[in-house]
């Protein structure tokens, strides 16, 4: 019989599984940090600091641009320096390798050739390893160089000159990166095989376009603009994000707003949000805030 796990109880389904990881900067280590809260023993190689670098400064650039981000994701993940290119270092790669149940790497195809990482030589030396290879773009597009602003926009993700808000295409793909380590683990349970298996940062970006390639979120389009319940607007002393999509939420709001027409017809015309713009405007925050919970719409407001 099934025993039923209560949801407070934490799931650590890589509990046991021990992963090496040579990727740095965002991805990488974004997705070592849900695969350690997972239960798996993370281990990870980074090169040596650069000269320049503040004396005690880790390999890992994020370390030095962005060293709140690099200490909250390292949380729990034991760090080792090694220089690839370097016997010692090679050495350190080749004892580290031996233990592992998962390689998660971030470096160009023929980079990995040329360090002897191709998988074809990994799977021979090591048979019990698993691999994640995280690229750019996929197949032949791999050694193209990119970044996370170029995956957003050929995703048609980027709107006007104002930058995204959040680093979408590397998060999303450290997303993949640890669905993929938990794939290489059911492999293994299910077969007793080891497998590589990659994922592009493009095709992050592509997944999390997938409304607006589906037409959700073009301009007009219901959550694009043309709904007058989901919307952003101008407050009194700030902004409001308003989400009254669904038809009593869009009721709610409408007859909040005073609106002589709340059915869903009704949220497609100007007029309408003219008058939603108009009502919204004249609030505060505090006063949509208390809106918000006394007539259960669903809306924030922000400064």
């Amino acid at each position: 019989m099934a025993t039923a796990l209560s949801t407070a109880a934490p799931i650590r389904p890589l509990k046991g599984v021990r992963i090496l990881s040579l990727a740095l900067n965002l991805p990488g280590p974004a997705a070592l940090m849900r695969c350690k809260a997972m239960g798996a023993a993370c281990v990870k190689l980074e090169p040596p600091a650069h000269p320049a670098a503040p004396k005690g400064s880790s390999g890992d650039p994020m370390a030095i641009y962005a060293q709140s981000a690099y200490v909250a994701m390292h949380q729990g993940v034991k760090t080792l320096s090694a220089d690839l290119k370097a016997d010692a270092g090679r050495k350190v790669l080749q004892r580290e390798l031996s233990k592992a149940d998962v390689l998660i790497t971030s470096f160009r195809p023929s980079a990995l050739e040329k360090l002897g990482l191709g998988w074809k030589t990994l799977h021979k030396t090591y048979p019990q390893l698993s691999m994640v290879a995280i690229v750019g773009a996929p197949g032949i597009r791999a050694e193209e160089p990119g970044h996370d602003l170029t995956y957003m926009a050929e995703n048609d993700l980027i709107t006007g000159l104002n930058l995204p808000a959040s680093l979408y295409a590397d998060m999303g793909g450290s997303l993949m990166v640890s669905e993929a380590v938990l794939q290489t683990r059911l492999q293994q349970l299910q077969s007793g095989k080891s497998v590589r298996l990659e994922v592009a940062l493009s095709d992050a970006a592509g997944y999390l376009g997938l409304p607006r390639a589906w037409g959700l979120t073009t301009s007009g389009a219901t959550v694009g603009g043309g709904h007058a319940g989901y919307s952003v607007y101008a407050c009194k002393d700030g902004r409001v994000a308003v989400a009254a999509l669904e038809p009593h939420f869009a009721a709610a709001l409408g007859a909040a707003a005073g609106l002589p027409d709340t059915t869903i017809q009704a949220m497609f015309k100007p007029a309408s949000r003219a008058a939603i713009a108009a009502f919204l405007a004249g609030k505060t925050r505090k006063q949509l805030d208390a809106l918000a919970i006394a007539k259960d719409i669903p809306m924030h407001t922000l400064k």
